[in-house]
């Protein structure tokens, strides 16, 4: 990161983290699930429905991190990941921040929206990213 994401304060502004959440999730898609982006096309969304984050220490600019996302519970059309914010240089991991994001997948229908199942390309590649055998998997 650098000054451009630092406040008059001179740490990292707050809101830079929700927003480190979503290119993690949009990479994430783009690299493990390109069938389910390709189906955006056609209508499927992902709505968040809830995103959050505690702060536990301040980043600086030029502060390395690494933020980690697993899955913490999916269901039919819902599911919940969480992030771990790690400051990696210098010495050792540091968790500076943990988020959550509960994300609802949906079909467009013209003008409505109605609640859809995750393709099965994403629910695939979201098993590798279980939180600790916690999740709720009902089909």
């Amino acid at each position: 990161m650098t000054f451009e994401e630092t406040n008059l304060v001179g740490n990292v502004y707050y809101v830079h983290h929700l927003r480190w959440q979503g290119q993690c999730r949009e990479m994430f898609l783009w690299e493990k699930a390109p069938g389910a982006v390709e189906r955006f096309k056609t209508g499927l969304c992902f709505v968040t429905t809830s995103c959050s984050c505690e702060y536990h220490s301040e980043l600086a600019p030029f502060d390395e991190i690494v933020i980690r996302m697993r899955l913490d519970s999916l269901s039919q059309n819902r599911l919940v990941m969480q992030f771990d914010y790690l400051r990696v240089d210098p010495g050792p991991e540091e968790l500076v921040a943990r988020g959550r994001q509960e994300v609802a997948c949906m079909q467009r229908e013209g003008e409505r929206m109605t609640p859809a199942p995750f393709p099965p390309e994403l629910r695939a590649a979201l098993k590798h990213y279980l939180d600790d055998r916690r999740i709720a998997t009902d089909g």
